[in-house]
């Protein structure tokens, strides 16, 4: 895991977590909302981009190699840990593993159920798609799955043909079979779970599942958006939704159990 550091190393450090597939490059604008008033970390989980020669091992061991860094660089605590999907269970591991490491989580669009049967027989077809991922048109398809901006597209078809057939094995089947344990429910984070309403229903029922699980969580489906559109594609509404969370501005009954609107929130915010 490699590291990107941005803003003041002395104010509230944030860490925010890329999804799979993608680099700290997709999170720049939430950057620039973001580094005026804190230091922002953003890792590189392995087997992407920069971090292209490490191989992606599972997503316990990617939380242990960030727990270790702040451990190292940050005394042992941040402000907040933010991710997206893949990004998300990394987050949510590091809450599991160490109950008391952040005041605040984000958890966007993350798996916390393990997947069929069915879905993982398929594992054996992830040597072809990667493969498939140094054809370009592949990859188009692959970035509309994933709602990645247009602009993002040429550094994501770059980035993609770095992850090696082993990471990307790693990788989905570590996706597919991670799930919260009960040490999860120990954190000390007040967290905010996030998920598209028309995101999967697999997804969907994570969000709950994380709810459930974690005691000081608050779940916001958001209406009309799919896989990690809020921060790819909404980052300023996503950043001050973020900043309200983080300041105590939003009410718990807002996000208990109830699906707000993105015109509702575009107006509270």
């Amino acid at each position: 895991m490699k590291f990107r550091e941005f803003g003041d190393a002395d104010k509230p450090a944030v860490v925010f977590l890329h999804g799979g597939g993608l680099s700290w490059w997709s999170l720049r604008d939430v950057i620039q909302y973001f580094k005026k008033d804190y230091h922002i970390i953003t890792p590189i989980i392995e087997g992407h981009g920069e971090a292209g020669n490490e191989c992606f091992t599972c997503i316990e061991d990617s939380a242990a190699h960030l727990i270790k860094f702040i451990d190292e660089r940050c005394d042992g605590h941040v402000y907040a840990i933010a991710g997206l999907s893949i990004g998300a269970q990394i987050a949510a591991e590091v809450l599991a593993q160490k109950p008391g490491i952040t005041k605040y989580a984000v958890l966007e669009s993350g798996l916390a159920c393990p997947a069929s049967t069915m879905v993982r027989r398929m594992l054996p077809l992830v040597g072809l798609s990667h493969g498939l991922i140094q054809k370009k048109w592949f990859a188009r398809m692959q970035a509309k799955a994933l709602n990645l901006p247009q602009e993002m597209f040429d550094r994501y078809f770059d980035d993609s043909r770095c992850i090696t057939e082993k990471s990307l094995r790693n990788m989905t089947e570590s996706n597919l079979s991670y799930h919260p344990e009960s040490r999860l429910s120990k954190t000390h984070a007040r967290v905010l779970i996030i998920a598209g309403k028309k995101e999967n229903s697999a997804v969907i029922h994570s969000a709950y599942i994380l709810k459930n699980t974690i005691p000081h969580s608050s779940l916001y489906i958001a209406e009309g958006l799919r896989h990690g559109e809020l921060s790819l594609k909404y980052p300023e509404r996503y950043a001050k939704l973020l900043k309200l969370f983080f300041a105590g501005g939003l009410r718990e009954e807002q996000f208990g159990n109830a699906e707000l609107e993105l015109t509702e929130l575009a107006r509270a915010i």
